[in-house]
């Protein structure tokens, strides 16, 4: 039984021709700015198309925008929303992409049903300008949208190689399909980054049968959140179970010889593959936030209650939003499907007036083969760790420790269902001595 089964679910554009627009003092005039070395040109919104009209706008269409639906209906039963995103699909379930769908599960389990709840779904389409003074939104077809409460939920984008045109930037319902009907086709993959998303995609192609080689800079596989020894483990559960796993490599170039991919690493070895795949992050699609003026610092940055600095009509919420973590005594920005449920239900639940401050302390999870975890708080190898673990396959507890010995983050290996408990343990905020680990958390 995978780790699924056992646990309790609780809660792109990129480079130089990124498009964006910024909001001068006249009424409605923006101005778009494309990349380093354009000249900004002024576009009066006025002159556009019919306007559509919403109470509730809600830019971007994953599972945060679909949570903020939902948090808007708990208080507002009749008010219009209005959904705009830029794929083509309705919300979804993302974590499946990289999980369940790789294990049998079908993949009509994925849908949110948005729709069902009387919102008016804008697909395909992006937004591009705002006008925060005057309330309205334009997108990239024209169109032009009047609203009372704007949400941006508009989360990231994948970190992209310099180089290299042929690579599944892994994150979206349709990078699945392409890599589904590959994996079909029985070809042999090259997966870049060890961390959360290249290490699942890594193990779902081997589940299935496929030639895999991960290849990443660090010392082993989530060398960057696991203790040494533990991610040593994990590395080796990668090889024992058919992955060539190369620690230590950097990808210098991938070039293409017909329908082969030919990676060549900084060490001059050359791998070949019939497709490869990128799991390196994703960045804060913050970009139309800052050209309106509203504060961004790696993400966009909002108050307990959602907003976007100095507004009362305009939150964020999800992937793009920095917000105070109250048990912790910091901001964070945080990108995982807990996080992107619980805060776009509480911030769109704002929108209509609730007014319920964001206490949550998000947490995460992840299947490797037979192996899984759920983590709550900050997760840092570099900073002290205690750790009460055993064999790879056995159960374990692993404290992230401030210098007074205050756990920050807590990974529970193979151990499911603790993650209320582990949550208050962080936010009593006590030291954690050795030998108290099972009976504080167990």
């Amino acid at each position: 039984m995978h780790a699924d089964a056992r646990r309790s679910r609780g809660a792109v554009e990129d480079g130089y021709e990124r498009l964006a627009w910024r909001i001068h003092g006249q009424p409605r005039v923006a101005t778009r700015v494309s990349g380093p070395g354009t000249d900004a040109q002024p576009v009066d919104m006025k002159a556009r198309h019919a306007m559509k009209t919403t109470r509730y706008l809600i830019i971007g269409g994953g599972l945060t925008g679909d949570a903020a639906c939902k948090g808007i209906r708990e208080v507002d039963s009749e008010g219009s929303i209005m959904l705009v995103g830029d794929e083509e699909h309705a919300p979804y379930k993302r974590p499946p992409l990289s999980k369940g769908l790789w294990r049998g599960d079908e993949e009509s389990t994925i849908w949110r049903g948005t729709a069902d709840l009387g919102v008016d779904l804008q697909l395909g389409r992006k937004i591009v300008a705002l006008d925060l003074e005057g309330r309205e939104a334009l997108d990239d077809r024209g169109e032009r949208y009047a609203y009372e409460r704007l949400l941006l939920a508009t989360g990231g984008r994948p970190r992209r190689l310099r180089f290299g045109d042929d690579v599944v930037y892994f994150r979206t319902l349709d990078d699945y399909r392409s890599l589904r009907a590959l994996a079909q086709s029985g070809a042999r993959f090259c997966v870049i980054g060890g961390g959360f998303i290249g290490s699942e995609i890594a193990a779902a192609l081997a589940l299935n049968r496929l030639p895999v080689t991960i290849v990443f800079p660090e010392t082993g596989i989530g060398a960057r959140i696991f203790p040494r020894e533990l991610s040593r483990a994990i590395t080796d559960h990668y090889r024992d179970r058919g992955v060539e796993v190369l620690a230590g490599a950097s990808v210098h170039e991938i070039e293409r010889d017909g329908d082969v991919k030919r990676i060549r690493l900084a060490d001059g070895r050359v791998l070949e593959a019939d497709a490869v795949v990128a799991g390196l992050g994703i960045e804060p699609n913050d970009e139309l936030a800052a050209s309106a003026g509203l504060g961004v610092a790696n993400g966009i940055v909002v108050d307990a209650f959602g907003r976007a600095t100095g507004r009362e009509d305009v939150f964020a919420a999800g992937d793009v939003a920095r917000f105070p973590v109250a048990a912790l005594a910091t901001h964070m920005r945080v990108e995982h499907e807990d996080h992107a449920k619980s805060h776009g239900r509480i911030i769109g639940a704002n929108m209509a007036g609730a007014n319920e401050r964001y206490d949550h302390l998000p947490f995460f999870y992840s299947d490797l083969f037979d192996l899984g975890y759920e983590a709550v708080g900050e997760l840092d190898s570099r900073v002290e760790t205690l750790a009460e673990l055993g064999d790879v396959g056995d159960s374990g507890i692993v404290y992230y420790l401030d210098g007074e010995r205050r756990p920050r983050g807590i990974l529970l290996w193979n151990l499911f269902g603790r993650v209320d408990d582990a949550r208050k343990l962080i936010c009593a905020g006590e030291p954690i001595v050795p030998g108290a680990l099972a009976e504080r958390v167990a």
